[in-house]
């Protein structure tokens, strides 16, 4: 794999991982709500007004340019089981911001990730 590819496919993987943090911190405005009809479309409202999810959901559109780039210069056999990379960036980005716990089990997982995305790579 070349710098430029692994560069693309790496950088998919963060703007991923940023949406889901972004959308995660947007989503934590809204606290818990019921699921009623009438909330809907008041949180809904509320939803599409947090810069976060906005910022998150322009995070995906260009990961998918990204993404798409990245797929002209690797196969897609190689290049997508690197996006479970996004699981690891995205627990230690949540434990970081937002005091999410890390386990035991969640670093062996982290781990295991880490050492197949390797092996892939390596192929």
């Amino acid at each position: 794999m070349t710098a430029i590819a692994l560069a693309l496919v790496l950088t998919g993987v963060l703007l991923n991982a940023t949406a889901q943090l972004l959308i995660k911190s947007g989503a934590d405005t809204a606290g818990h709500f019921a699921f009623t009809a009438g909330n809907l479309w008041r949180v809904g409202l509320h939803f599409a007004l947090q810069w976060q999810i906005l910022l998150g959901l322009a995070c995906y559109a260009v990961s998918v340019v990204v993404w798409i780039l990245a797929l002209t210069r690797v196969q897609v056999s190689v290049a997508y089981p690197m996006l479970s990379l996004g699981y690891v960036v995205t627990a230690l980005a949540a434990w970081w911001l937002f005091g999410e716990a890390l386990t035991v089990q969640k670093l062996l997982g982290i781990a295991v990730i880490i050492a197949g995305v390797v092996i892939m790579a390596r192929s």
